[in-house]
């Protein structure tokens, strides 16, 4: 072994303690060839977690390698990407971590990510296996793993992501917290509001109401911009906004049915906001009158050229519409500014007639307080400006498109919040601090000397506009809203920051609603939609969502009314806000480990409030909206529920569901038990559930929805191999069970013995109350073919039942319920019928190859397509008549394991309870008459008595069903159990056990003691005579069920019991053959002695 220690790497001070070194372990010489090192380059690992990691990282080299190493840097390729913490192609490489030679690898976030991530290549790190067993001198690690390290693993449930060979390729754009979150965000918010509505609202509500109006606004956007933050910053953001954040905090349902509707309402504010705009030109139009044709069509007109345009600007990539929305912010803040600089400006009489005084201290006492008119109050006033508010989401939408989307999404969107609250306030008081509620416009309305003003601001100076009270007026906060453009140093600037705000909100929607789509249909929650998952050129651009919110958008400009969808729009909106806050409470609240957002600055029960807040907004806004919005996503939620979406982003209601279950169990802890509320809770040794379906069916019947049910399986064998073939299938076996609808968990031990499995498994199994009381076994029916240590275990398992206070119950069908020969040939068959269909698709593939090079190719590949379809036909026939022979040879087994999942006709279940058990015996039958399937079957009881008592023990037994509230057909007294069977049962049952019997009386004495020695399983005579009365009476009531319950539909029998170390295991196994033999589907059943059944309230 070579070993590069030496005492300067370890020693030097300046060493990162990271330190890896390249040791070979070989038991070839120490001196390496040349050409070994040419061909067999080392792989080196990355240790370092900084940007200077090719600095601080210090490697010992091989004589050698240090050139190597110099040439593979100069190269230019990663070392990251590309360099593995363990080689196996031809020496054994492995890590020295900390001065230790190991395997193991040091912290590394490539070990983190998912497959397909495209910030860096998902490495798998050794398996605990690989750790933990002894390391070979020859083999390493498992090219398994070492594929897995350079491929990464593929898991459920991951999403698909750009290739890295694609994005080395072309490269993505990428935006920073500026250009992607505050400009946008901004832009968005900043609406047509500000520009025409806010100094009415200002006018409604005064001052002090408007400012509170925005700060309560301000509230709902602010706690969801907390919100949004914390989700954002829990793990890395993918594209898709407020679906991605919604779908990965509550999971599918919630995500896929408000993704849909905000996607949808995104798609339709485009078409709302370009009508604005259009709007704002066809009025330009009208002033200089050059209307083409008339108003309503020309809206149109415009809409539809500025959405194409608008589209085009998409479609040419993020990059140019970025580009666009900073151009349209510089001119918003322009006009913004132009605003303020106006306020300032001296006013002229002009605009003193219109209301415009500069900053009066008499105008804003008098504009301080409300003035509802026309039938407005708070809250109406409140529902007008909350849509100005909306548009926090607008660079979460895009987070598939931001360099760092955990530390741009909380900083872009607070701020954009803060600086647009800002100026929505500012505005609001500037204007309400120069302009008067109502004004003529008449320079003439002037005060006549010797007026009385009464207080009026606009009267003292020196305007009368008392004939607005009694007669509408044309200017004022209240009827003007065009006080921006008057009040502005530049009227013009506040057309184009309209201009700019409708443009820049109606360019963020058409981005929003493709991005948010695209994430949605990738998910594949709505199957019918994933056509719109592809994305096209170097970030993806979902091209084809781009052209469905066009048609969208197209559609509502031309024919909707968007007066009535607006309001439906806005609630939209909330929704998915609402969803935003109780997905920070939810995930707050369910406690998961996993939930560590690396922002602090939320509350959960402040995130609740805002999730209510948003909720009532959408009432205030409009009710029957509000309805609507609750309608639509409550009938999607129910549609993805149905359809059950397969992914697993291990949301918070997963860990809710976690925290509730736990929560439950531990309260059951505290519940005495009583007999009233016993139910079956059954452990039943199927094996892999899939392989003994007939015994799982059974079981399943009577604890459906009523008792647990826990299917378990024995390994038994090499404990290494045992362990990970369980430790493999687990999750499969689960997964069979919940594919099949069975309500069942499954359990898996490793054991030296079935026994020994069995054992760990009835003590061990269920939690708190929920701990099996009964065991379902399949009776054992090659008994007499097994080993005498098979026979031992498995009686022994009974025995440890009854040890352990279980019931027990033990099946048996004709035919039995092993499976698993038939599961092997049908896979067989799919592996035989796969490889056919690929073999065809190869050689059609092949031949049109050959064949499309010219005519004669065309023909000849006719002929050989014709050769092949024959061909495949006779294989196909073959296969057709091996299927069809397996199937006759399997057909009754088949049968026999689907008997119980059929309907089961009218007939009886017979119960011969010859021994009180506590009621487990009576009770198994009537739950499983008040199933659907077994509902037809009505239950006959045989019990045992007198002949000179028939009629008073049928009345006893009668009254004490009747007690009991179970109903019954029939009543059998059997009188006759105890007397000898005939004698050809008798000889049968004497053939069965001859083989076993040890016969030592026959021999000596120490011949004998020999024997016992030798075979203690074997039956003695003295244990047969002394139990040969009780072998008389299961051989009888064999006979008698032959005659009395021959057509039943299924018999429940009693079960005898063996007395430990008494009974031998071949005699009571030859009571259980000869009890049920030749008869329809048979429980023998045996109660733990405890009241299961009370005729008490």
């Amino acid at each position: 072994m070579s070993m590069n220690n030496s005492p300067n790497v370890f020693l030097d001070p300046n060493a990162n303690r990271f330190q890896v070194n390249i040791i070979n372990e070989s038991h070839d010489n120490t001196e390496t060839s040349q050409d070994d090192v040419g061909s067999d380059p080392p792989h080196y690992e990355e240790t370092s977690f900084t940007d200077e990691a090719h600095n601080r990282l210090r490697i010992s080299y091989r004589p050698g390698k240090r050139e190597l190493y110099d040439n593979f840097l100069q190269n230019g390729e990663k070392t990251e990407a590309s360099l593995h913490p363990y080689d196996t192609h031809t020496k054994m490489y492995y890590l020295q971590t900390f001065g230790h030679n190991t395997v193991d690898p040091v912290p590394k976030i490539d070990y983190y990510r998912n497959t397909g991530s495209v910030s860096g290549n998902k490495l798998s790190r050794p398996s605990l296996l690989e750790i933990h067993e002894q390391l070979a001198k020859n083999i390493a690690v498992s090219t398994g793993s070492v594929e897995r390290v350079a491929n990464g693993e593929s898991t459920a449930g991951d999403e698909t992501a750009v290739s890295k060979e694609e994005e080395n390729k072309t490269g993505f754009v990428k935006f920073g917290w500026v250009k992607g979150v505050l400009v946008r965000c901004m832009l968005n918010i900043w609406g047509v509001m500000l520009f025409i509505r806010l100094s009415w609202i200002v006018g409604q509500a005064g001052i002090g109401l408007g400012v509170i109006i925005i700060l309560l606004a301000t509230m709902v956007t602010s706690i969801t911009g907390l919100s949004t933050s914390a989700i954002a910053t829990n793990g890395f953001v993918r594209g898709g906004g407020a679906y991605y954040l919604i779908s990965r905090s509550l999971g599918p349902e919630f995500g896929g049915s408000i993704g849909l509707i905000f996607a949808f309402a995104n798609a339709v504010a485009v078409a709302m906001y370009v009508v604005g705009f259009a709007e704002t030109v066809v009025e330009l139009l009208k002033e200089s009158d050059t209307l083409m044709v008339d108003e309503s069509n020309d809206i149109r007109i415009i809409g539809t050229i500025t959405v194409v345009c608008l589209l085009g600007i998409s479609v040419a990539g993020m990059e140019w519409e970025a580009k666009a929305q900073v151009i349209l912010l510089v001119v918003l803040l322009v006009a913004i500014a132009n605003f303020f600089i106006g306020t300032v400006i001296p006013t002229n009489n002009e605009k003193k007639a219109r209301g415009f005084f500069n900053y009066q201290a008499s105008i804003f006492a008098e504009n301080f307080g409300p003035d509802f008119r026309s039938g407005e109050g708070f809250f109406s006033v409140f529902a007008i400006f909350f849509p100005a508010a909306t548009g926090i989401l607008a660079g979460a939408n895009i987070s598939g498109d931001l360099k760092d989307p955990q530390d741009a999404i909380p900083k872009g969107t607070m701020l954009a919040i803060l600086i647009t609250t800002v100026a929505y306030i500012g505005v609001a008081i500037c204007a309400a601090s120069c302009v008067v509620r109502d004004a003529t416009g008449n320079i003439n309305d002037t005060v006549v000397p010797g007026m009385s003003c009464n207080g009026s601001s606009a009267c003292s100076l020196g305007y009368d506009f008392s004939r607005c009270a009694s007669q509408p007026c044309d200017y004022g906060l209240m009827n003007n809203f065009q006080v921006m453009s008057m009040v502005s140093g530049f009227g013009p600037l506040i057309t184009a920051g309209i201009f700019s705000a409708t443009l820049s909100s109606a360019l963020a929607s058409l981005v929003s609603a493709p991005k948010v789509f695209q994430a949605l249909c990738k998910d594949n929650v709505y199957k019918g939609l994933h056509f719109f998952a592809k994305g096209y050129g170097k970030n993806n651009e979902p091209i084809r969502g781009y052209v469905l919110t066009f048609v969208i958008a197209m559609a509502f400009i031309l024919i909707a009314e968007l007066n009535t969808i607006a309001p439906i729009i806005s609630n939209f909106f909330l929704a998915s806000y609402a969803l935003i806050n109780f997905s920070c409470f939810h995930a707050s609240y369910a406690k998961s480990p996993g939930w560590r957002p690396a922002f602090r600055y939320y509350n959960m029960w402040v995130s609740l409030f805002g999730a209510l807040l948003c909720c009532g907004v959408m009432f205030v806004i409009n009710w029957w909206a509000a309805l609507i919005t609750y309608a639509i996503e409550l009938f999607l939620y129910i549609y993805v529920t149905y359809k059950k979406p397969e992914v697993n982003w291990g949301s918070s209601t997963q860990a809710l569901y976690y925290i509730n279950a736990l929560d439950s169990a531990l309260a059951l802890t505290t519940v005495e038990d009583h007999v009233k509320n016993f139910r079956p809770q059954c452990i039943a040794l199927t094996g892999a559930p899939m392989i003994r379906p007939a015994l799982l069916d059974i079981t399943h019947t009577f604890t459906k929805n009523n008792g647990l049910c826990i299917c378990c399986e024995v390994y038994t064998g090499p404990r290494k191999l045992c362990v990970k073939e369980m430790n493999s299938s687990m999750a499969k076996k689960q997964a069979w069970l919940t594919k099949n609808k069975r309500k069942a968990f499954y359990a898996a031990v490793a054991a030296d013995s079935f026994r020994d499995g069995v054992k760990s498994l009835l003590q061990a199994s269920g939690l708190g109350r929920m701990k099996p009381n009964t065991l379902v076994i399949g009776f054992k029916k090659d008994w007499r073919n097994a080993t005498a240590t098979q026979v031992e275990n498995y009686v022994g398992v009974i025995h440890d039942a009854f040890d352990f206070e279980l019931g027990m119950i033990i099946v048996r069908i004709s035919q039995g319920f092993d499976i698993s020969q038939v599961l092997q040939v049908q896979e067989e068959l799919e592996k035989l019928e796969q490889e056919r269909l690929a073999l065809e698709a190869t050689i059609k593939e092949n031949d049109f190859e050959e064949g499309k090079s010219s005519i004669c190719g065309f023909f000849k590949k006719a002929s050989t397509l014709n050769i092949s379809k024959h061909e495949t036909k006779k294989e196909s026939s073959i296969n057709t008549i091996q299927s069809m022979h397996v199937g006759e040879f399997n057909q009754k087994l088949l049968e026999a394991s689907t008997q119980f999942k059929k309907k089961q006709g009218k007939g009886t279940i017979d119960i011969w309870w010859l021994f009180d058990d506590g009621g487990l015996t009576i009770l198994i039958p009537y739950i499983l008459t008040i199933r659907k399937k077994w509902k037809n079957c009505k239950l006959r009881i045989f019990t045992g008595g007198k002949v000179n008592r028939i009629e008073e023990e049928k009345l006893v037994m009668a009254s004490l069903l009747s007690k009991f509230r179970i109903k019954f057909a029939d009543i059998n007294i059997i009188c006759d159990i105890n007397i000898k069977p005939n004698k050809e049962s008798w000889k049968f049952f004497e053939e069965m056990i001859e083989p076993y019997r040890l016969h030592e009386s026959c021999k000596d004495i120490t011949t004998a003691e020999k024997l016992k020695r030798e075979t203690p399983w074997k039956i003695t005579d003295a244990e047969l005579e002394a139990f040969k009365e009780k072998s008389y009476r299961q051989v009888r009531l064999n006979e008698l069920l032959q005659e009395h319950s021959r057509a039943a539909n299924l018999i429940v029998l009693s079960l005898p019991v063996a007395r430990k170390g008494v009974v031998s295991d071949y005699l009571y196994m030859a009571w259980l053959e000869i009890l049920s033999k030749n008869l329809p589907p048979i429980l023998m059943v045996r109660g733990n002695h405890k009241n299961v059944l009370t005729f008490y309230s």
